[in-house]
């Protein structure tokens, strides 16, 4: 049972020394000339000023959220619309119950405002 995950583990592991070899052949054999200019913040050819992070909106990461909730739920129809004829009804009425529950909470949070912009 376990020697089937065996291709995996081989190339994990492939992956992984690969990922390390390209790192180290390029500290090696590239460039490595530092200095102070080089070492400075670019900021599109102006000295930077201020401070580097700013206060981000809670309705910024509130977006970002919902956008990725709604996003992998739509991912379940893929599956479901490749293997729709071999499902049957049951499924079709599963999908539309799935669908509601969606479509409820899209409606929910369209209605309390959380989706808009300022």
């Amino acid at each position: 049972m376990l020697i089937e995950y065996v291709p995996i583990l081989v190339l994990t592991v492939l992956a992984t020394a690969l990922g390390v070899l390209v790192v180290v052949i390029g500290r090696i054999f590239g460039p490595h000339r530092p200095t102070r200019k080089k070492g400075s913040p670019y900021e599109s050819g102006m000295l930077p000023y201020g401070a580097g992070a700013r206060r981000m909106s809670v309705r910024y990461y509130l977006i970002a959220v919902l956008f990725i909730l709604f996003d992998v739920e739509v991912i379940f129809l893929l599956p479901w619309a490749v293997t729709f004829r071999r499902l049957g009804l049951f499924s079709l009425i599963e999908m539309f119950v799935f669908i509601a529950i969606l479509t409820v909470g899209y409606v929910y949070v369209w209605k309390k405002g959380a989706l808009e912009w300022e």
